[in-house]
């Protein structure tokens, strides 16, 4: 369930705290507007983990790559 307050919630910051689970992170607003998240440290986790995986990925793809074909061919011929 998608949990949106506003920054000023934080008074009660312990009520605040009970509602971030893993799966459920709590949206902060100010002024009306997204500005913050609180997110369980393990997701945090898991989600800098996912990101650094994607961006080697993206790196890799970028870089030289060579066709197996082309490489078993030039070995064997």
């Amino acid at each position: 369930m998608l949990q949106i307050q506003p920054v000023s919630e934080l008074r009660n910051y312990n009520k605040v705290l009970e509602k971030v689970t893993k799966d459920d992170p709590v949206f902060l607003t100010k002024n009306g507007y997204g500005k913050f998240a609180l997110v369980d440290i393990e997701k945090y986790d898991e989600f800098t983990a996912a990101l650094e995986l994607v961006n080697k990925l993206k790196k890799a793809e970028k870089s030289k790559h060579y066709d197996f074909d082309k490489i078993k061919g030039d070995l064997f011929s």
